[in-house]
């Protein structure tokens, strides 16, 4: 079958790593199942892997990707749920690509409890931009950051897919949203999202109850400075750097929790799932390609001019 998979890691030339050719058809363990991939989209931990960050090179070749929306044995229309147990891992899971073959190929082996029913109120693309990145984004505001306590969120570094879709997400729950980045462009498609839109580092005419932090060292200390008495920093990144000055005075005289964040359940893609439905929420789409051009969906992403998500149609 075709498949886009890492054939080695380069870590200054992640490109050079991607290869689009034949492999062999999945052969699932007991418990698992086969589905025909109809769309999958694309993340930067694709490119991390190809860097070689969490893929050591006895996994290689391994096919990439870990969204996906497609057609179960039984004809079902379903989205992928990536996460899987994963003993072996000191996560105790890990993501498809990491140890098992992922989703950008014509089919994929999941555990069977990693099907979630795909609605019909949602296209196969749309479906598959929201396992990893506005799954992320939705554990992030509702789990974590317990959005139902505050009336104002932050975005860091809106325009990639887990900020983007944080946006989105935040305003439909009918939150004030504020949201930083770099590019002006990016910024007047933020405020056509609903947030209001600032530049990095500005003064925000309110504390906000939740920061969604995915940048790191060049936007925490402003993330730090936003929060009201009490407020949640959710952190799920570090694009810009892991290592920020964190000012401890401020984290314990206003009483910030700093708290981690990776993926959501199962159950909270399937709430997602029903969200978007209730309430005609699309996922923001950068892009899209037929599997033919994946390479050319790489480099896109790679690019760094994205805002949204990069979909792949499989069907083309």
């Amino acid at each position: 079958m075709r498949a886009a998979y890492a054939s080695a890691t380069k870590p200054d030339e992640p490109l050079a790593a991607l290869t689009v050719g034949d492999l062999p058809e999945p052969s699932p363990p007991d418990g698992w199942v086969t589905v025909d991939v109809r769309a999958s989209s694309l993340n930067h931990h694709e490119i991390w892997s190809l860097r070689g960050v969490g893929l050591p090179a006895d996994r290689l070749p391994m096919i990439l990707g870990c969204d996906a929306s497609g057609v179960d044995a039984q004809g079902n229309e379903v989205v992928v749920y990536p996460v899987v147990d994963d003993p072996q891992d000191p996560r105790g899971f890990s993501l498809l690509s990491e140890r098992w073959p992922g989703t950008l190929a014509e089919r994929v082996a999941v555990p069977a409890a990693n099907l979630v029913p795909k609605p019909a109120g949602l296209s196969f693309l749309d479906a598959a931009c929201l396992p990893t990145a506005w799954l992320t984004a939705y554990h992030m505001l509702t789990t974590r950051g317990r959005i139902a306590e505050t009336e104002a969120v932050l975005v860091q570094g809106a325009g990639g897919g887990v900020a983007t879709a944080a946006v989105v997400l935040a305003a439909a729950l009918g939150k004030r949203v504020y949201a930083t980045s770099r590019d002006p462009g990016k910024r007047e498609k933020i405020a056509d999202l609903g947030a209001t839109a600032v530049e990095p580092g500005a003064r925000l005419p309110e504390r906000v109850g939740v920061v969604i932090e995915s940048v790191g060292a060049p936007t925490f200390e402003h993330s730090l400075k936003c929060a009201a008495p009490g407020a949640r920093i959710v952190v799920c990144g570090a694009t810009g750097g892991p290592f920020p000055k964190v000012d401890l005075r401020r984290v314990f005289m206003m009483q910030l929790e700093i708290l981690g964040s990776t993926m959501g359940t199962a159950d909270e893609l399937a709430a997602l799932l029903k969200l978007c439905v209730a309430g005609d929420i699309r996922p923001i789409i950068d892009s899209t390609y037929g599997f033919t051009a994946v390479a050319d969906a790489f480099a896109r992403l790679h690019s760094g001019e994205v805002f949204g998500k990069v979909a792949i149609d499989h069907l083309h």
